[in-house]
């Protein structure tokens, strides 16, 4: 679709809905851009966006006579696709993208899309990483925090950009194709968005769909979920296995990373020589191997960039050690089964905070792998009851109640022993306590710190 002239109805005022304004305006369109919050005025936009050329601001209720007149809708990734309004607007047969796709329509070069419940920052940075090390113009987008729609006008033929891809972003995926793509892992999240494990499932399919062989997918071969949709898909396959030698792919053996190339081997690199913790780390990195790979990287090059690769901020980030406790903080442990990797990681006996807003997912087996390392569960936030009562049906019960998450820290300070890990790591949400995870890993640190 050519957008100059074209009349585009943006949903969403934040982030990603004014970049989207600000891309539509320079490629000739007219915005309207919407909010339902009636308090937002024009001026508010005027120092990111130009108010006074091809721009509207609506609130509020929009006009049937509104609809009828646009040519398109781009969606935030923080609006449902099944909302009313949104509902009104595909009834009019009008095309909805999200700005994932706005954003390739406009952009060039070379495409690598990450995927998956769990995992995605670490995967997307360290490829992010890995590609500066070998190409000289690389961009790190997407659900990462930098909308790729903010950089799709720089983007030349000889640009790599790495996308961190959300199930809410690949909604609304029609002709989007990346060069490589990865689907890490498939777990239950964002039930109460997307409704039904099909259709999340779905959603993290949608990365590949218009793949074909020319492309490459890779998969986690100990995910059952990824190995049925690797039959689906039209593309080629490369699996990363924790558990299994693959005669072609990447697998842990023992201590080493290995890569297979029709029965060829080579050592990545050894374990412990990494800077991250715990195997789903180690899947993180084969991954992150694998699609560099795929993207031509010489191996040299790879293991420079994986063995120099420090943790993701929030995402089992050391902290402090204070009075022989060690802090971490996994603030974007934000459903069970990223929670229940970090407890994994963990090497000595630990104290849990956990608890936020409820996605509507069952904490069963994150308690489950509490497995005897975990001493205290302390617990806030909308779904704490919630985590409780699963707790105790599962013979857990050295739970502590606290209001927020400075009361939480103070109660595991006093709680913990030489030796013990305090680490955040909620299975939930933030919202309803803080902005983003983001801003509850940096209150967490800030909590630590006043203990010095």
């Amino acid at each position: 679709m050519q957008l100059k002239e074209k009349r585009v109805f943006v949903f969403g005022a934040g982030k990603s809905g004014i970049s989207a304004t600000i891309l539509l305006q320079k490629q000739g369109a007219y915005v309207i851009l919407y909010d339902s919050n009636t308090i937002l005025i024009k001026e508010d936009f005027a120092d990111k966006i130009d108010i006074n050329h091809n721009f509207q601001l609506v609130t509020g209720e929009v006009s049937e006579e509104l609809i009828r007149s646009l040519d398109l809708l781009v969606i935030s990734p923080g609006i449902a696709i099944d909302s009313p309004l949104v509902e009104r607007i595909k009834a009019e047969n009008i095309p909805v993208w999200g700005e994932i796709e706005l954003a390739y329509r406009i952009a060039k070069g070379k495409i690598v899309g990450i995927t998956g419940t769990n995992g995605k920052t670490t995967t997307t940075t360290l490829v992010g990483e890995i590609m500066k090390t070998y190409f000289n113009e690389v961009y790190v987008v997407g659900n990462i925090g930098i909308p790729y729609t903010d950089i799709a006008m720089d983007t030349t033929q000889q640009a790599v950009s790495v996308i961190e891809l959300s199930s809410f972003q690949l909604e609304t995926i029609h002709d989007f194709k990346p060069d490589v793509s990865a689907i890490l892992n498939i777990t239950p999240d964002h039930l109460n968005r997307h409704h039904t494990m099909d259709n999340y499932i779905a959603m993290k399919e949608n990365i590949a769909k218009n793949q074909t062989m020319n492309e490459i997918c890779v998969l986690n071969y100990e995910d059952e979920t990824l190995r049925t949709m690797a039959s689906r898909l039209k593309t080629r396959i490369l699996f990363f296995s924790s558990a299994n030698v693959l005669e072609d792919g990447l697998y842990l053996q023992g201590d080493q990373i290995i890569y297979s190339d029709h029965g060829e081997k080579q050592v990545v690199c050894n374990v412990k020589e990494l800077k991250i913790l715990g195997k789903h780390n180690y899947e993180n990195v084969m991954a992150a191997v694998g699609m560099s790979v795929s993207m031509g990287v010489p191996m040299e090059y790879i293991r420079k960039a994986v063995l120099n690769f420090n943790a993701v901020e929030h995402r089992i980030e050391f902290v402090e050690k204070i009075n022989g406790v060690t802090y971490y903080n996994d603030s974007k442990g934000t459903n069970p089964d990223a929670a229940i990797k970090a407890v994994q990681a963990m090497i000595s006996p630990t104290i849990v905070i956990g608890g936020g807003y409820d996605k509507k997912i069952p904490f069963d087996d994150w308690i489950e792998a509490f497995d005897g390392k975990v001493k205290y569960l302390v617990l806030l936030g909308q779904t704490k009851d919630q985590i409780a009562a699963t707790a105790r049906e599962h013979g857990f019960h050295n739970i502590i109640m606290v209001n927020d998450l400075r009361e939480a820290v103070k109660v595991s300070a006093e709680k913990a022993e030489p030796g013990d890990a305090v680490l955040l790591s909620p299975a939930c949400a933030s919202w309803g306590m803080f902005d983003n995870y983001e801003q509850r890993g940096r209150m967490f640190k800030e909590y630590v710190r006043e203990l010095m």
